[in-house]
């Protein structure tokens, strides 16, 4: 395992030498013409003569020098910027004869003074900062014909894509990309990087995107994602462009993919399809978690507790996500429509989405479950079929009524159904080796869902500055039925390991549930003073909903008619929420402080209409809240914050109702639960240097609960659990995090080297046989990144770093689930001469043996890949791929959960070789037409 580590760090470190740049420099000194004034932090970027690419670019030094290293020769223009000031433009040549250009002193005049010799090119500068937003110049940066936005994005300093297509900029997960200031098929950012063409790109706009109500009253909430704008040239907004690429594989792998664009003026449509096996789903992961839930579960929603899908029934529905886990088959497509008119006064933005997914394969698993002075080890091994077809519409439309309101209405309907299969058998022993139980398992589920929300969101400004008012209104209705059959045969054993009896569950069950949520929310905005406002809300939330699960037992004439009053539960569940709340904010100079509370009035009210009984429950949620934040400048900040939430048990947990998904392990409810408050604590500081493509991160966070919400586990002789959630006021849960970032440019060789590091950990209490467990887990981890990229040359990718885990149990502390580990990445491509290209990725994984699992695990997945471009302008691409050339991709995942230890393998996706050709298609141009 060493030896395959040093190898690849060598490895990557000996193409960094090969491919470093010779010593070739420019420096000078920036000064005014009139006064002699050093130009600090004046722009001073280096072009490439022949096509004015930029090659790199700094700031003035105090003193007003500059200099510019680790240049290779060639013909090149130097640009000097300064506000109020023109730009300074200068030709020149580096080549072995002359390594080293000083310009000396370089005087730069006033716009207001410049005289009529002075020569003045136009502003082709690189970066712009604008307020809080970072501008990259498209034009500045040169790429490949037909490549698209994600390689533009690798040029631009401070932002990086890894292989999968995940953005990282300023230390920071980029979620959200946006296409002329709208979404473009949701929340999947990839459709747009990996999609749109890199050349029709004017601007790039980084940005912390707020919340539309801190937008609406430029009052900071603190609520904001790391957002990309890009922003398309007016000659490129007319025509269409797209693409097409197929591929066939060994081992009856394929991939396809379809995307057509049309564009005009403001309007926009897009379509795309793709299929396939290899494990691409077409769906980025927020968008499909907005509705990939599928469980009956108890959520808050402004203090109010609310039904978000079907019901733990035992027989869960497939959520349609794709985890690595078997073989997938995904085929999946959509429409996507945007226009603005009257005068950018009404926008509109609809999307339809549809798509399926197939998911087969096999799991092994195996489980160490820690009681009072024993232990049982269970293994487990089954397979499972999953399968989804879903559909999604949302549409968005907004208005500007007048200057000081606007209206903005969303609504959005999805069709899911799902089918589920699972098979697995079981065979548990205790300490001495003894057989314990086995247990035969099969369940399938039949499921459909139908979603519908819709929302209005209205603002309007009042004549007093900062003075605003808004009201949103919200109403969600869900509607879930499912069916299914669960066969289980359960054979137990005494002590000395021979068969004692045996237990059956033959059942078809049905679940039934529908639910309706309103939710209304209207804030008042006040400036008390220049530096303070307040902030003032009052909410009203209205929430119906209906369940009826049954379980039936097979009756001797074969037919499931017995109802199982145990396992059975038909109810009406009535809310109403009163909340209000106030948040005072004051801001002065480069502090910004938020304090105050929201407080929430609950009436709960349940009908169970098999023991014709009635259970109310009145409860108050309080949420206090407190922030401060300092901007040391644009690109740097220190936040400290404290969350305070009271947390209300779910239904399934108030539900007195016996669920035996598994009947090892039986879950029962507990209707005397109370709300636990949970507080947290978070610190961080963030800086960027735009110059330098410094990002510094670090981040703290420290958790506590109260009045705990826990599990209480009873374990008979014969293996049998029964849980059920308590409150464990006695003892305080905590949780804390650690985190470090740090990249930067080194100007040496040309690269970005990064460093960061974790470590994260939890106190954990539950109750197993009446005996109090306290279980703790650390990790721990760090990692060095290095990466080179060199415009229609190579790029070089390499991260390596080890990590610890800890995790250990009060009952027994003789076993833990210590181990050491490594996880490695590199990649690396090269352009060749006759428009050639190859490139190649590896990610190495390594697990030590540990006290529970004597068994170490190492994989090294090697991917390589050769493409060849056709034709002038390089539209057509023929690459052959080969994926996991070691054939050592193996399912693996290890973790602990209070009194259990767990180790799992799984069918993935291993070794094939694809040819794959790829078409992009492209007519654009002409001057979009007037509005």
């Amino acid at each position: 395992m060493k030896h395959k580590i040093l190898a690849l760090i060598l490895f990557c470190m000996s193409s960094v030498s090969l491919f470093a740049q010779s010593q070739y420099e420019v420096r000078g000194l920036v000064t005014d013409t009139a006064a002699s004034y050093k130009m600090v932090n004046s722009t001073i970027t280096l072009l490439k003569a022949k096509d004015s690419t930029l090659v790199t670019f700094t700031r003035a030094t105090a003193d007003g020098s500059f200099s510019l290293s680790n240049l290779s020769p060639g013909k090149f223009i130097l640009l000097l910027s300064y506000p109020g000031y023109a730009d300074y433009v200068e030709g020149f040549q580096l080549d072995s004869a002359k390594k080293i250009r000083d310009f000396g002193q370089m005087n730069m005049t006033l716009k207001a003074t410049i005289l009529k010799g002075v020569i003045i090119q136009g502003n082709i500068a690189a970066i712009k900062i604008k307020g809080d937003t970072t501008e990259f110049n498209a034009a500045a940066y040169k790429i490949q014909p037909n490549s698209k936005v994600e390689d533009l994005l690798k040029q631009l300093p401070g932002i990086t894509v890894d292989k999968n297509g995940k953005i990282t900029a300023q230390g920071k997960t980029v979620n959200k990309v946006l296409v002329d200031g709208e979404e473009f098929f949701g929340d999947d950012p990839t459709l747009v990087t990996k999609n749109l063409r890199g050349d029709m790109v004017d601007k790039v706009q980084l940005y912390d995107k707020k919340s539309d109500q801190a937008a609406f009253t430029g009052i900071d909430d603190g609520q904001k994602n790391k957002t990309i704008n890009i922003q398309l040239k007016e000659d490129k907004k007319n025509g269409y462009f797209g693409k097409v690429d197929a591929g066939a594989g060994t081992e009856k792998f394929y991939q396809g993919q379809g995307m057509f664009n049309a564009f005009k003026g403001k309007k926009k449509l897009s379509a795309y399809g793709t299929i396939g096996n290899t494990g691409k789903t077409g769906l980025g992961w927020e968008d499909n978690d907005k509705y990939a839930g599928s469980q009956m579960e108890m959520t808050e929603d402004g203090g109010m507790m609310f039904f978000t899908g079907g019901g733990d029934d035992g027989l869960d529905s497939f959520s349609g996500r794709y985890d690595g886990r078997g073989i997938p088959l995904t085929r999946s497509g959509g429409v996507h429509f945007d226009n603005k008119w009257n005068k950018d006064k009404e926008t509109i933005n609809t999307n339809y989405k549809i798509g399926s997914m197939d998911v087969d394969g096999t799991n092994t698993t195996l489980t160490q479950n820690n009681i009072p002075k024993q232990t049982y080890n269970t293994t487990a091994n089954g397979s499972f079929n999953n399968r989804m077809f879903r559909q999604k519409l949302d549409a968005a439309y907004s208005i500007n009524l007048d200057s000081n309101s606007t209206l903005k209405v969303s609504v959005d309907g999805t069709l899911k159904d799902s089918n589920k299969e699972d098979k697995s058998f079981a065979s548990s022993t205790r300490d001495d080796l003894t057989q314990l139980n086995t247990s035969d398992n099969r369940s399938s589920n039949d499921g459909n869902q139908r979603i519908l929300n819709a929302s209005a969101f209205y603002t309007h400004k009042l004549k007093k500055k900062g003075r605003t008012f808004s009201l949103r209104l919200s109403q969600a209705v869900n509607d879930n039925k499912s069916t299914g059959f669960l066969y289980s045969d359960n054979q137990f054993f005494d002590e000395k390991g021979i068969f004692s009896h045996k237990e059956t569950v033959d059942q078809y069950k049905t679940n039934n549930s529908t639910s309706s949520v309103f939710n209304s929310n209207l804030t008042y905005t006040e400036p008390l003073s220049k530096v303070l406002s307040l902030i003032v809300n009052y909410g009203l939330g209205i929430n119906k909903g209906v369940s009826d699960r049954k379980s039936f037992n097979k009756a001797t004439d074969g037919s499931y008619s017995i109802l199982d009053q145990e396992y059975s539960n038909s109810f009406e569940l009535n809310q109403l929420s009163n909340q209000g709340g106030a948040i005072f904010n004051f801001k002065k100079g480069k502090s910004v402080i938020d304090f105050g509370t929201k407080i929430s009035d609950v009436k709960f009210e349940q009908f169970n209409k098999y023991t014709n009984t009635t259970y109310k429950r009145n409860f108050t949620n309080w949420n206090p809240q407190a922030s401060f934040r300092y901007n040391f400048s644009q690109m740097a900040s220190f936040s400290l914050s404290y969350n305070g939430s009271t947390r209300q048990p779910g239904i399934d947990q108030l539900q007195p109702l016996k669920v035996n998904t598994d009947p090892l392990n039986i879950i029962e409810g507990n209707p005397n639960l109370r709300p636990s408050f949970n507080s947290s604590i978070n610190a961080g500081y963030n800086s960027y240097k735009v110059m330098s493509g410094q990002s510094i991160y670090v981040g703290a966070n420290y958790g506590f609960n109260s009045n705990a919400i826990t599990n209480s586990v009873i374990t008979d002789k014969a293996g049998k659990s029964t849980s059920q959630s308590i409150n464990l006021s006695e003892k305080t849960p905590i949780n804390y995090g650690v985190y470090v970032y740090l990249d930067r440019k080194i100007k040496l060789f040309d690269m970005n080297i990064g460093l960061n590091g974790n470590m994260n950990g939890s106190t954990n209490y539950n109750l197993v046989d009446q005996e109090l467990n306290n279980t703790k887990s650390n990790s721990y981890g760090g990692q060095l990144r290095l990466s080179k990229y060199k415009e229609k040359g190579y790029a070089l990718s390499i991260s390596a770093g080890p990590t610890y885990n800890t995790s250990e149990s009060s009952l027994q502390k003789q076993l833990s689930n210590n181990g050491w580990g490594t996880k490695a990445e590199a990649s690396f491509s090269f352009h060749l001469p006759g428009k050639l290209e190859i490139g190649t990725d590896g990610d190495y994984e390594y697990r030590a043996k540990t006290q529970t699992f004597n068994q170490e695990f190492e994989r090294f997945i090697w991917n390589a890949s050769i493409s060849k471009k056709f034709f002038k302008e390089e539209n057509l691409k023929l690459t052959a791929s080969a994926n996991d050339l070691l054939n050592q991709n193996v399912g693996f995942d290890r973790n602990s959960s209070n009194n259990r230890i767990t180790q799992s393998n799984y069918t993935t996706i291993k070794r094939y070789f694809m040819l794959s050709l790829i078409w992009d298609f492209n007519k654009m141009g002409g001057s979009a037409p007037k509005p």
